[in-house]
């Protein structure tokens, strides 16, 4: 529920404007407050607009190896050099020296919502989910929350680029990529449709007694679940109507314009990823199958039972976004260590994949972690790095931009301590297009703040 939607349900309750107009003050009082208490605790930077040089690092290219003694200039909110200790200073620049510590690319969370969803028991503070099946127009970064508190301590882990993906229905909408820095989504945004985002229907789920509306909802009688097949359907109709709809317009014949087929040109086209939701085996087979006959660029989302069809997606070059490497095992015949062992197995078997969160904005921060453990259990470290930065980057269309240090790229990175996979490194600084950021966040302001409760508590007891 959005917040005209809350005044509204006020209006139809409250015939007396004058007391329409005080509970619409009230209710905004009630969700302005709450937004200030849990906003970022930073001010965003502004713009670079000095020469930075980052110098004495062991600098982590991700697709060029590694620089020790390494040098890397900042300017305008790009790379515009990266070397050893001979590149040269630009006259004016901040001069940082790092000896002993490491840069690497900020880390992309390639499925979540951070800044589109802020407290799960409060609607109104969440934008993830619209009403309807069939969504392809919606956007996720037009919903983006730059005061989100999940922004600060997402980034704080070294997660500096996500792509917000709304959910719910079959076809959700488009993801977008955001920079976690800046005052409004609009400078935020690096790209706003960046994947069209499919769910596809469990072939395997146990159909409810009967879908839709109680008995006499509406005026309507209870209609029976549709079957799998009915469901697939519904999936090539609108596909098909959505072809013949760029068809049309391309061929210049008069046509009403719809936005939904209008969202999904860039898909049929193959300019953008669809990601489609698929966890079993079944699921992801047949979403295969789909996506050749459709001719779009697929990419499988969750990939729960992705080593089983493995050989089959190497040979159709397919990527999956890993969702779950530090789930539990779903079934009780599956080994412990089945989600954590997924991704080397993913990897011996030649597959393109990406770690990604499982789409909790409260839970961003975790993503090196997610990474971290498919090492613990396999997975080559420089692997579980390129399974967050520069593998993500590509499989979403945004390798022009982040993913890896290169010249030209946004000078978007972190300065650690050691690896970013790694719960024992720091993360000492970061940039995000050549911006130097507030690395303070609510659990760091907390920490502080019950940090001086017990100093005061010992002052206490020395006093008495």
């Amino acid at each position: 529920m959005n917040r005209s939607t809350a005044f509204a349900r006020i209006e139809t309750r409250i015939m007396s404007p004058a007391l329409f107009r005080s509970a619409r003050a009230a209710l905004v009082a009630a969700l302005v407050v709450p937004t200030l208490l849990h906003a970022q605790v930073v001010i965003p930077t502004a713009p670079q607009d000095a020469p930075v040089v980052l110098r004495g690092a062991t600098i982590h290219t991700v697709t060029k190896g590694t620089i020790a003694n390494g040098t890397i200039v900042l300017e305008r909110g790009k790379i515009t050099a990266i070397g050893g200790a001979e590149v040269a200073t630009p006259r004016g620049a901040k001069v940082v020296e790092l000896a002993g510590k490491h840069i690497y690319p900020g880390l992309i969370d390639a499925y979540s919502t951070v800044g589109i969803s802020e407290i799960g028991a409060v609607d109104v503070s969440n934008e993830v989910t619209e009403l309807g099946e069939f969504n392809p127009k919606v956007r996720a970064e037009v919903a983006v929350n730059a005061e989100s508190r999940h922004i600060g301590t997402t980034r704080s882990a070294g997660v500096l680029v996500a792509f917000s993906t709304p959910g719910g229905g079959v076809i959700s909408g488009l993801s977008s990529a955001i920079s976690l820095e800046g005052w409004t989504w609009e400078e935020m945004s690096m790209k706003g449709a960046a994947a069209l985002n499919v769910n596809w229907p469990d072939p395997t789920a146990r159909p409810r007694r009967f879908g839709g509306p109680p008995p006499g909802a509406g005026g309507r009688p209870p209609q029976p679940p549709k079957s799998y097949a009915e469901q697939v359907e519904e999936i090539r109709a609108f596909f098909g109507e959505a072809r013949a709809y760029r068809d049309a317009v391309k061929a210049g014949q008069v046509a009403r314009t719809d936005p939904r087929y209008a969202a999904m040109v860039p898909a049929l086209n193959g300019e953008i990823p669809v990601v489609v939701a698929a966890e079993g085996a079944a699921q992801i087979n047949d979403a295969l199958t789909w996506a050749r006959q459709e001719g779009v660029r697929l990419v499988i989302r969750g990939g729960r039972d992705a080593l089983q069809v493995a050989a089959r997606l190497k040979a159709e070059n397919v990527p999956v976004i890993l969702t779950s490497t530090m789930s539990a095992p779903p079934r009780s015949d599956d080994g412990y260590d089945e989600a954590y062992a997924t991704p080397a197995g993913l990897h011996k078997a030649g597959v393109k994949f990406v770690i990604a969160g499982e789409g909790n904005a409260l839970y961003s921060y975790r993503l090196p972690w997610d990474a971290g453990v498919a090492v613990a259990f396999g997975l080559p470290e420089e692997e579980a790095l390129k399974a967050v930065t520069i593998n993500a980057a590509e499989v979403m269309g945004v390798a022009d931009k982040v993913g890896s240090l290169e010249v030209g790229k946004d000078a978007t990175l972190v300065i650690t301590t050691g690896t970013p996979l790694d719960m024992t490194t720091n993360i000492v600084q970061s940039y995000i297009q050549g911006r130097e950021i507030d690395m303070n966040d609510m659990h760091k302001q907390f920490f502080k703040k019950y940090m001086e409760k017990i100093s005061q508590e010992k002052r206490k007891k020395i006093a008495s």
